[in-house]
């Protein structure tokens, strides 16, 4: 689960990223897997997604964007990959775990697998997330810890994406989450599955041609790479499946 908030100069381009899946039979850390333990990617930007209509809320604040691989269509025959977005309107703690903090300027994004097929007998899923910046701003993965959460008991980290910017005046915006996914709708403690962040890439990226960022910017800024980050988030530890036993995901 991901919370951000909603501000000027800063933009986190989420759903046009790619889902990577691999077989993780020995390991999980992605770190260590070879390039022939990886399937097919799934690029978001090639999904064909549903209208909203009927996938808005707006007593709740809410809205589903649900997509299927047009590549990959038997994975896919009973199952998707969806993002919701939820925007808050005061500062309180969300309800479902992992109960994260928010404010009124604030917003999720929760990150759901459910019901596509895998393509192995040990199969682990990757997302990879986009983030861009106006010019003179600097990305920080931060890591905060601590022994004392009654809200998530046994998950005492929480990971956050930090713009810093020597222009004061230019609000500041956010990427925070904890390192943990769940396998079930309604997640109880005995559903969560153990996520993992890697190091911030910042070097030759760039974004898919389609992405909306490119309204937010000048022409040609995004193409020479400016502002643009990547960072990987993998689900599921060496000693628990992270998505084969219920065929549900949900970060």
């Amino acid at each position: 689960m991901a919370a951000a908030p909603r501000c000027f100069g800063s933009i986190l381009q989420k759903p046009l990223g790619k889902v990577f899946e691999f077989n993780g039979t020995n390991t999980s850390d992605l770190a260590e897997i070879p390039a022939s333990a990886f399937y097919a990617t799934y690029d978001l930007a090639n999904f064909r997604w549903d209208s909203l209509e009927g996938n808005l809320n707006k007593t709740a604040r809410t809205a589903t964007f649900r997509g299927v691989s047009l590549d990959a269509a038997g994975s896919f025959s009973n199952g998707s990959i969806s993002f919701q977005v939820t925007a808050f309107e005061d500062g309180s703690r969300d309800s479902p775990l992992p109960r994260l903090l928010h404010t009124a300027n604030s917003s999720k994004v929760e990150f759901v697998i459910r019901g596509v097929a895998p393509r192995g007998n040990h199969s682990r899923f990757v997302l990879e997330i986009f983030t861009v910046e106006e010019a003179g701003r600097q990305q920080t993965l931060e890591s905060l810890r601590s022994i004392d959460d009654e809200y998530t008991p046994t998950i005492f980290e929480i990971a956050q994406l930090v713009p810093r910017s020597v222009n004061s005046t230019v609000g500041s915006g956010f990427l925070q989450w904890k390192t943990v996914a769940y396998s079930a709708w309604d997640a109880k403690r005995e559903d969560t599955v153990h996520c993992h962040y890697y190091p911030l890439q910042t070097e030759n990226r760039t974004l898919p041609g389609a992405s909306i960022a490119h309204a937010y910017f000048e022409a040609g800024a995004l193409e020479r790479g400016q502002g643009v980050a990547a960072i990987n988030i993998s689900f599921g530890g060496d000693n628990r499946e992270a998505y084969e036993e219920k065929h549900y995901l949900s970060w």
